[in-house]
Protein backbone atom coordinates (compact mmCIF):
# COMPACT_ATOMS: atom_id res chain seq x y z
CA UNK A 1 0.00 0.00 0.00
CA UNK A 2 1.77 3.50 -0.77
CA UNK A 3 -0.60 6.57 -0.21
CA UNK A 4 2.92 8.89 -1.01
CA UNK A 5 1.61 10.18 -3.77
CA UNK A 6 -2.17 10.75 -3.05
CA UNK A 7 -0.70 12.16 0.16
CA UNK A 8 1.61 14.85 -1.71
CA UNK A 9 -1.16 15.58 -3.90
CA UNK A 10 -3.24 16.57 -1.43
CA UNK A 11 -0.75 18.75 0.67
CA UNK A 12 -0.23 20.17 -3.09
CA UNK A 13 -3.91 21.34 -2.79
CA UNK A 14 -3.53 22.84 0.32
CA UNK A 15 -0.47 24.62 -0.75
CA UNK A 16 -2.16 26.58 -3.52
CA UNK A 17 -5.10 27.44 -1.27
CA UNK A 18 -2.44 29.24 1.01
CA UNK A 19 -0.91 30.84 -1.32
CA UNK A 20 -0.84 34.06 -3.80
CA UNK A 21 -3.72 33.12 -5.52
CA UNK A 22 -5.13 30.79 -3.46
CA UNK A 23 -8.47 31.16 -1.31
CA UNK A 24 -8.82 34.27 0.59
CA UNK A 25 -11.03 32.50 3.30
CA UNK A 26 -8.29 29.60 3.99
CA UNK A 27 -5.67 32.53 4.10
CA UNK A 28 -7.38 33.65 6.71
CA UNK A 29 -7.57 30.58 8.90
CA UNK A 30 -5.51 29.68 12.11
CA UNK A 31 -5.28 26.08 13.78
CA UNK A 32 -7.55 27.74 16.34
CA UNK A 33 -10.31 28.69 14.41
CA UNK A 34 -10.27 25.25 12.54
CA UNK A 35 -11.00 23.62 15.88
CA UNK A 36 -14.50 23.57 15.54
CA UNK A 37 -14.17 22.29 11.80
CA UNK A 38 -12.25 19.04 12.63
CA UNK A 39 -14.47 17.89 15.83
CA UNK A 40 -17.61 18.22 13.26
CA UNK A 41 -15.64 16.28 10.32
CA UNK A 42 -14.91 14.14 13.13
CA UNK A 43 -18.12 13.41 14.51
CA UNK A 44 -19.76 13.20 10.62
CA UNK A 45 -16.49 10.54 10.60
CA UNK A 46 -17.99 8.75 13.52
CA UNK A 47 -21.19 8.53 12.35
CA UNK A 48 -20.48 6.86 8.90
CA UNK A 49 -18.38 4.56 10.63
CA UNK A 50 -21.70 3.61 13.22
CA UNK A 51 -24.01 3.77 10.42
CA UNK A 52 -21.45 0.75 8.40
CA UNK A 53 -21.69 3.36 5.68
CA UNK A 54 -17.72 2.59 4.13
CA UNK A 55 -18.45 4.80 1.36
CA UNK A 56 -19.62 7.89 3.26
CA UNK A 57 -16.69 6.87 5.69
CA UNK A 58 -14.11 7.25 3.36
CA UNK A 59 -15.40 10.92 2.21
CA UNK A 60 -15.42 12.14 6.10
CA UNK A 61 -12.16 10.40 6.38
CA UNK A 62 -10.41 12.31 3.74
CA UNK A 63 -12.08 15.62 4.87
CA UNK A 64 -10.83 14.74 8.72
CA UNK A 65 -7.28 14.39 6.91
CA UNK A 66 -7.60 16.96 4.93
CA UNK A 67 -8.05 19.05 7.87
CA UNK A 68 -4.74 17.62 10.01
CA UNK A 69 -2.79 18.51 7.26
CA UNK A 70 -4.38 22.22 7.03
CA UNK A 71 -3.25 22.63 10.37
CA UNK A 72 0.28 20.89 9.99
CA UNK A 73 0.57 23.43 6.94
CA UNK A 74 -0.07 26.22 8.84
CA UNK A 75 2.23 24.90 12.16
CA UNK A 76 5.03 24.75 9.16
CA UNK A 77 4.54 28.16 7.66
CA UNK A 78 4.87 29.66 11.26
CA UNK A 79 7.86 27.48 11.94
CA UNK A 80 6.88 25.66 14.92
CA UNK A 81 6.97 22.08 13.65
CA UNK A 82 6.75 20.04 10.69
CA UNK A 83 3.50 17.30 9.55
CA UNK A 84 7.01 14.88 9.61
CA UNK A 85 8.25 16.10 13.38
CA UNK A 86 4.51 15.23 14.18
CA UNK A 87 4.37 12.30 12.28
CA UNK A 88 7.55 11.05 14.05
CA UNK A 89 6.55 11.69 17.42
CA UNK A 90 3.19 9.73 17.30
CA UNK A 91 5.86 6.35 15.96
CA UNK A 92 8.15 7.15 18.67
CA UNK A 93 5.16 7.67 21.31
CA UNK A 94 3.85 4.04 19.65
CA UNK A 95 7.05 2.16 20.04
CA UNK A 96 7.44 3.39 23.58
CA UNK A 97 3.82 2.59 24.79
CA UNK A 98 4.47 -0.95 23.16
CA UNK A 99 7.18 -2.27 25.12
CA UNK A 100 5.59 -6.04 24.44
CA UNK A 101 5.46 -5.91 20.77
CA UNK A 102 8.53 -3.56 20.04
CA UNK A 103 10.73 -5.04 23.09
CA UNK A 104 10.78 -7.78 25.00
CA UNK A 105 8.66 -7.15 27.42
CA UNK A 106 5.52 -9.72 28.65
CA UNK A 107 2.67 -8.86 30.13
CA UNK A 108 0.35 -11.64 31.84
CA UNK A 109 -3.18 -10.05 31.06
CA UNK A 110 -4.26 -7.04 29.47
CA UNK A 111 -5.49 -5.12 32.55
CA UNK A 112 -1.28 -5.35 33.35
CA UNK A 113 -1.04 -4.46 30.01
CA UNK A 114 -2.97 -1.04 30.49
CA UNK A 115 -1.77 -0.04 33.65
CA UNK A 116 2.01 -0.26 32.38
CA UNK A 117 0.23 1.97 29.35
CA UNK A 118 -0.70 4.56 31.67
CA UNK A 119 2.66 4.66 33.98
CA UNK A 120 4.62 4.95 30.50
CA UNK A 121 2.38 8.48 29.59
CA UNK A 122 3.07 9.64 32.86
CA UNK A 123 6.40 9.47 32.84
CA UNK A 124 6.55 11.28 29.42
CA UNK A 125 4.95 13.94 31.31
CA UNK A 126 6.28 16.10 34.41
CA UNK A 127 6.68 14.46 37.69
CA UNK A 128 4.05 16.18 39.01
CA UNK A 129 1.65 14.93 36.82
CA UNK A 130 -1.51 13.03 38.04
CA UNK A 131 -3.42 10.38 36.58
CA UNK A 132 -6.42 12.57 35.00
CA UNK A 133 -3.88 15.54 34.33
CA UNK A 134 -4.25 13.77 30.79
CA UNK A 135 -7.93 13.69 30.45
CA UNK A 136 -9.33 16.37 28.18
CA UNK A 137 -11.37 18.99 29.51
CA UNK A 138 -13.71 18.90 26.54
CA UNK A 139 -14.46 15.66 26.09
CA UNK A 140 -18.23 14.85 26.16
CA UNK A 141 -19.70 14.30 29.55
CA UNK A 142 -20.68 10.51 28.86
CA UNK A 143 -17.77 9.98 27.15
CA UNK A 144 -15.57 11.48 29.73
CA UNK A 145 -17.08 9.34 32.61
CA UNK A 146 -16.23 6.49 30.81
CA UNK A 147 -12.47 7.37 29.98
CA UNK A 148 -12.96 8.25 34.07
CA UNK A 149 -13.66 5.15 34.94
CA UNK A 150 -11.31 3.26 32.57
CA UNK A 151 -8.05 5.14 33.79
CA UNK A 152 -8.98 4.74 37.50
CA UNK A 153 -9.26 1.26 36.71
CA UNK A 154 -5.91 0.79 35.07
CA UNK A 155 -4.42 2.69 38.27
CA UNK A 156 -6.20 -0.28 40.36
CA UNK A 157 -9.24 1.59 41.59
CA UNK A 158 -12.05 -0.55 40.75
CA UNK A 159 -14.43 -2.59 42.01
CA UNK A 160 -13.18 -6.29 42.89
CA UNK A 161 -16.34 -8.14 41.22
CA UNK A 162 -18.91 -7.22 38.78
CA UNK A 163 -21.38 -7.76 41.28
CA UNK A 164 -20.05 -5.15 43.76
CA UNK A 165 -20.55 -3.09 40.69
CA UNK A 166 -23.76 -4.35 40.34
CA UNK A 167 -24.40 -3.55 44.04
CA UNK A 168 -23.13 -0.13 43.78
CA UNK A 169 -25.27 0.57 40.66
CA UNK A 170 -28.70 -0.61 42.92
CA UNK A 171 -27.55 1.26 45.56
CA UNK A 172 -27.46 4.71 43.49
CA UNK A 173 -30.26 3.88 42.06
CA UNK A 174 -32.22 3.73 45.58
CA UNK A 175 -30.44 7.34 46.67
CA UNK A 176 -31.49 8.83 43.04
CA UNK A 177 -35.29 7.70 44.08
CA UNK A 178 -35.14 9.10 47.59
CA UNK A 179 -34.25 12.07 46.53
CA UNK A 180 -36.75 12.49 43.74
CA UNK A 181 -39.07 11.53 46.78
CA UNK A 182 -37.74 14.31 48.48
CA UNK A 183 -37.96 17.05 45.97
CA UNK A 184 -34.79 18.01 46.39
CA UNK A 185 -34.11 19.23 42.37
CA UNK A 186 -30.06 19.53 42.84
CA UNK A 187 -30.15 16.34 45.17
CA UNK A 188 -31.84 14.88 42.58
CA UNK A 189 -29.54 16.17 39.85
CA UNK A 190 -26.51 14.71 41.77
CA UNK A 191 -27.97 11.47 42.52
CA UNK A 192 -28.89 10.93 39.00
CA UNK A 193 -25.03 11.86 37.97
CA UNK A 194 -23.72 9.44 40.35
CA UNK A 195 -26.39 6.69 39.28
CA UNK A 196 -25.18 7.29 35.13
CA UNK A 197 -21.69 7.22 36.17
CA UNK A 198 -22.09 3.61 38.15
CA UNK A 199 -23.72 2.36 34.69
CA UNK A 200 -21.06 3.66 32.70
CA UNK A 201 -18.88 1.56 34.67
CA UNK A 202 -20.49 -1.66 34.83
CA UNK A 203 -21.07 -1.53 30.88
CA UNK A 204 -16.86 -0.24 30.86
CA UNK A 205 -16.89 -3.78 32.57
CA UNK A 206 -18.68 -5.61 30.57
CA UNK A 207 -17.22 -3.94 27.18
CA UNK A 208 -19.40 -1.73 26.35
CA UNK A 209 -18.72 1.73 25.37
CA UNK A 210 -21.75 3.76 26.96
CA UNK A 211 -21.37 6.81 24.27
CA UNK A 212 -21.63 4.72 21.21
CA UNK A 213 -24.43 2.54 23.08
CA UNK A 214 -26.78 5.45 23.53
CA UNK A 215 -25.74 6.62 19.91
CA UNK A 216 -26.98 3.29 18.40
CA UNK A 217 -29.90 3.72 20.68
CA UNK A 218 -31.03 7.58 19.79
CA UNK A 219 -30.47 5.99 16.22
CA UNK A 220 -32.94 3.31 16.24
CA UNK A 221 -35.50 5.44 18.37
CA UNK A 222 -35.04 8.31 15.40
CA UNK A 223 -35.28 5.73 12.51
CA UNK A 224 -38.43 4.37 14.53
CA UNK A 225 -40.16 7.77 14.97
CA UNK A 226 -39.15 8.50 11.16
CA UNK A 227 -41.50 5.24 10.07
CA UNK A 228 -44.32 6.30 12.93
CA UNK A 229 -44.63 9.79 11.02
CA UNK A 230 -44.91 8.08 7.87
CA UNK A 231 -48.14 5.43 9.15
CA UNK A 232 -49.45 8.49 11.18
CA UNK A 233 -49.47 10.08 7.23
CA UNK A 234 -51.00 7.22 5.03
CA UNK A 235 -53.89 8.07 7.98
CA UNK A 236 -54.27 11.59 7.07
CA UNK A 237 -52.96 12.23 10.65
CA UNK A 238 -50.24 14.10 12.28
CA UNK A 239 -47.95 12.53 14.95
CA UNK A 240 -48.41 16.17 17.03
CA UNK A 241 -51.96 15.30 17.62
CA UNK A 242 -52.71 12.42 18.05
CA UNK A 243 -53.27 11.02 21.39
CA UNK A 244 -50.89 8.92 23.29
CA UNK A 245 -52.88 5.56 22.67
CA UNK A 246 -52.54 5.94 19.26
CA UNK A 247 -48.86 6.85 19.28
CA UNK A 248 -48.43 3.32 21.32
CA UNK A 249 -49.90 1.36 18.95
CA UNK A 250 -48.58 2.42 16.07
CA UNK A 251 -44.89 1.90 17.64
CA UNK A 252 -45.83 -1.41 18.80
CA UNK A 253 -46.69 -2.02 14.82
CA UNK A 254 -42.82 -0.38 13.69
CA UNK A 255 -41.20 -2.41 16.68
Amino acid sequence: MNNSKSLTKLRGVISALLGPEGCPWDKEQTPLSLCDYVVEEAFEMVEAIRADDPKEAMEELGDVMFLLLFIADLYEKKGSFTLEDALDSSSAKMIRRHPHVFAETKFENQSELLRNWEKIKRSEKDASNKIFDSLPKGLPPLLKSYRINSKAARAGFTFESDEQCTQQLESEWKEWIEALNSGDISKSEEEFGDYMFALVELGRRKGIKANSALDRTNIKFLERFSKMEDLARDQNKDVSEMELSELNELWNKIK
